[in-house]
Parts: structure tokens; sequence; C-alpha cells
């Protein structure tokens, strides 16, 4: 007998796992809240990022909600390590993606979570707390978005825009290693409009075409998983800066455009063509 499930099993899993992830976004963002704009005790971990006690409090709720609702999935956080990646489902957590924002007190901070399925993203949530926003992307689904006035709406990227005409983020110069920030710096000279900080939040303003291109560097797979789906579900395109399709053995280099011809012509300039 198969095991295979049919689409409409499949589309019943994934919409109740887009129910949890929702919920689960609820408390992360409500603990993270509790923290914002406190005093709070700050670590450099081994890379010199910055650590506090919110981040490692909301990814060990989140990873206690999971492992309770689902104890064979494996878990990926960015605080507390990894747990049976050979699980066929895996989620990922990003408990506060923009730490330096969280503790300067820039609302720019949010909760990233993914769903792997068999090693592919299939549910991908950005939620942004101090704002309100939440994307949500699910395989074979619109990106829905979610207003701070609780309407929710699909989203979908910006079209029919070349590279001269673009509007172009990065978080900062200063996360390129060696010769990368020269690369980028082609592309941000060649868009219309480049800016710089917003972490996670670039890629939400992306799905929702308020802004047609994100290229950056030395992410981890917490970091982009999420983005996938997010990505993808509006209509844009995300890969490495190779062009090849985000996993966990990427290098951490992220290209995210609107369009499949944004994307080509960003990744030509980006690679000296």
């Amino acid at each position: 007998m198969s095991n295979a499930l049919s689409p409409a099993e499949g589309e019943a899993d994934v919409a109740a796992f887009q129910a949890f992830a929702e919920t689960l976004a609820d408390q992360a963002g409500g603990l993270g809240l509790q923290w914002f704009r406190t005093p709070l005790t700050i670590e450099n971990k081994a890379d010199e990022s910055p650590v506090t006690m919110a981040d490692k409090a909301i990814e060990e709720m989140i990873r206690g909600k999971i492992a309770a609702a689902f104890p064979s999935h494996g878990l990926l956080g960015e605080e507390h390590g990894r747990e049976r990646l050979d699980a066929r489902h895996v989620w990922v957590i990003d408990p506060i993606d923009g730490t330096r924002s969280f503790i300067t007190g820039w609302p720019i901070w949010g909760f990233l979570l993914a769903l792997l399925e068999d090693g592919v993203p299939i549910l991908g949530l950005v939620d942004m707390p101090a704002l309100k926003e939440r994307w949500i992307g699910a395989v074979g689904r619109p990106t829905l978005f979610k207003a701070a006035d609780g309407q929710v709406k699909p989203c979908q990227t910006r079209k029919g825009r070349r590279l001269a005409q673009a509007d172009f983020y990065t978080t900062s110069p200063f996360y390129f290693a060696g010769h990368d920030w020269a690369r980028v710096e082609r592309v941000a000279k060649a868009a219309a409009t480049p800016r710089f900080g917003g972490d996670c939040y670039g890629y939400g303003l992306l799905a929702s075409g308020h802004i047609d291109l994100v290229i950056e560097a030395q992410l981890q797979p917490f970091d982009y998983l999420s983005l996938i789906p997010v990505i993808q579900g509006a209509g844009g395109v995300i890969t490495d800066w190779s062009g090849r399709p985000l996993t966990w053995e990427s290098d951490g280099r992220v290209v995210a455009a609107a369009t499949p011809a944004l994307h080509a012509e960003a990744l030509a300039v980006l690679n000296g063509a």
C-alpha cells in the first residue's frame, strides 16, 4: 500500500502547519516585545554577533512548543543548535532576526520560522512584532501579508522593472567579506535606489511589491530558509549568487528579485558578466 498523501491530505497538512506556525509567531512576538526597549545583558557569540536573553528565551519556548506538538520533527535554531536533522520534517528558527536593531530600539527586527519537508522549505514565515506585520508563504499557495490592522491579503512582487529602475536593499556593506562588496556595489550603482538596513524586512517589502531586489551574504540557514516560500509564493525568485537553489549547504550568499528577468540581470552584474 502506498504511503503517499492525496493532494487534499497534503493541503490539509500544510494548512495545519501554517496555523500552528502563526500561533508560534504570536507567542514569540509577544515574548520579544516584553524585552524590547528594556535594559538587556548582551553577549557576543564566536562570530562577534550579539545575543540577548530574549533571543535565547524565545527560541527555547518555540522549541518546546514544537517538540510537544511534533516530537518526531527535527529542529534547527540559531541559539540552541540542532536536533534530528535527518527527520522528514525539520523546523528552522531564528528567534530575533536583527538583534542589533532589537538592542538599539529600532523596530525593524523579526521572528523567522521555516518548515522543511525532505529538505525542501514548504512553509516560511516572516513576522515583525513591533510593526505588527507578517508574511507567510506555503508551497502551492500565494504568499499572504497580514497588516497591522489585521487585514490579510495575498501579496505579489512588482513586475516590469529592469535593474536601472529597481529599488535595491542590502542590510549593510559591512556584511560582505573579501571582494564580495565590490561585486554588490556594482549592482547598487546600477540600481535606481540603493538602500541599507532592514535584515529580513527587506524580503517582506520585496514580496509585497515595494522594492525589487535584495542581495546579502554571510547568512545562515536560519536566516534564509524561511524566506524561500515567502518570495516564491509572491512571484519572486530567490537563489544563491550563482543562481542555484538555496539549501542547507548554501554558502550564505543570497539574491532575491521581483522577477526572473531582474534576477538574471542582477546576477549578470554581480558576477561581472
